[in-house]
């Protein structure tokens, strides 16, 4: 059997806002599972927490987020689908191929967020040293 070409995925679901935390732990240890057993590999897993939803869903106006970037055989989102539809506590739930051209962007990115908290830090360790335009002011000794 030869080996089928891995793709790399992001997916995003909305867990039950009302679930407490341990019970929302569980469910993503469930998806990294499920994941990992069909020969995926969870890059980046991303709780963004617990948000307001843009219109009810289910009834239900808050809902807590999780991004994952993975890389697996295109097969296995039929699978991944069908698992998040049985599962009552998931709302909604996005997976999209990422192409080449969004992963050379996102690595752009990346390099240019590193750059301006490099510069933003390195600024904070400077000292501006004073001007000769820098006027100093004091405020007006009130009446007595």
């Amino acid at each position: 059997m030869d080996q089928q070409r891995r793709k790399i995925y992001e997916t995003t679901f909305i867990l039950n806002a009302t679930l407490d935390d341990a019970q929302i732990d569980q469910i993503i240890e469930k998806f990294r599972e499920f994941v990992s057993k069909q020969s995926g590999e969870i890059k980046v897993l991303d709780k963004w927490g617990r948000k307001r939803l843009s219109y009810p869903i289910q009834k239900k106006n808050n809902g807590f987020y999780v991004v994952s970037e993975f890389t697996a055989p295109s097969d296995m989102i039929i699978k991944l689908e069908r698992h998040f539809t049985l599962d009552e506590n998931i709302m909604r739930f996005l997976t999209i191929q990422l192409s080449e051209k969004a992963l050379k962007a996102r690595e752009q990115q990346a390099k240019l967020t590193e750059k301006d908290e490099a510069a933003a830090a390195e600024a904070k360790l400077t000292p501006r040293a004073p001007v000769a335009g820098d006027v100093e002011t004091k405020a007006p000794e009130g009446r007595k």
